[in-house]
């Protein structure tokens, strides 16, 4: 069964993220087939504007917990094949618009930040939960840390605590935090404003957007990506997971 819908209608094409059952997990098998999505879309002139949707009650819960905790050594982690989603969708050559009807965490955090608008629920939460496991924020950083204010991030990633869509659309994470009864209306609203740009003069302006890097995001993500793995891989990141699995607190918090 897909795990990535694609719908097309009136130069905007939906993909939605189909896996509720793992609460839309970045699983390899997620990933890839949103790559291959995501490379269609690219290559359709009839596509105009991308939305990032989901199933579920649940926008994306970050990386296959599962599939990490289950990965043999010199297999990628699921974290390391998200920057090649993260950069896919960042570089992507059309606008991207997000939209966030539920809870959203770590690296499903990252794919709020690689779009270029995103728009959420005022009830929806998120949470940078990667310090809780052990490990670091270390690839979202690249598409999330743009958008962010900088004591909110600090605040954030090191407490791992959970705010609300009001808060994210405050600090930046987030274009507009809407009721749940608008989020439709207001994610069409943006994307009948973007198909009235010029294809090529959009391409361009998100160019502009993206010229203030002093390195390219894929040099960036790569360097990030090796960074995540070690945490991953060390001790703590695999107490960090493991606890999350058998819903227990890791050996680092402190008994009562």
């Amino acid at each position: 069964m897909s795990l990535v819908l694609t719908a097309t209608d009136a130069g905007v094409t939906t993909l939605t993220l189909d896996s509720p059952a793992n609460r839309n997990a970045l699983s390899r098998a997620l990933i890839t087939e949103l790559l291959a999505a995501l490379g269609a879309a690219a290559a359709t002139p009839e596509t105009r504007v991308v939305v990032l949707s989901h199933t579920g009650p649940v926008f994306c819960s970050g990386a296959d917990l599962k599939e990490t905790a289950a990965t043999r050594p010199g297999e990628r982690l699921p974290v390391e094949l998200m920057a090649d989603l993260l950069a896919a969708i960042w570089e992507f050559p059309k606008p991207v618009v997000a939209r966030i009807a539920g809870p959203a965490r770590a690296g499903g955090l990252g794919l709020i930040g690689a779009a270029d608008l995103a728009v959420c629920t005022r009830a929806a939460t998120f949470a940078f939960t990667e310090v809780r496991l052990g490990v670091i924020p270390a690839v979202i950083s690249a598409t999330v840390l743009p958008r962010l204010a900088p004591r909110a991030a600090a605040e954030l990633y090191l407490t791992g605590d959970v705010f609300d869509g009001d808060r994210a659309a405050a600090i930046g994470l987030v274009t507009a935090a809407v009721p749940e009864e608008d989020l439709d209306t207001a994610v069409a609203a943006y994307c009948a404003s973007l198909i009235r740009g010029g294809p090529l003069a959009l391409a361009g302006t998100k160019q502009l957007l993206r010229r203030t890097r002093s390195e390219s995001i894929r040099t960036e993500l790569a360097e990030l990506s090796d960074r995540s793995a070690g945490y991953f891989t060390s001790a703590e990141g695999r107490e960090g997971v493991s606890a999350r699995q058998a819903k227990r607190d890791p050996n680092w918090v402190p008994s009562p």
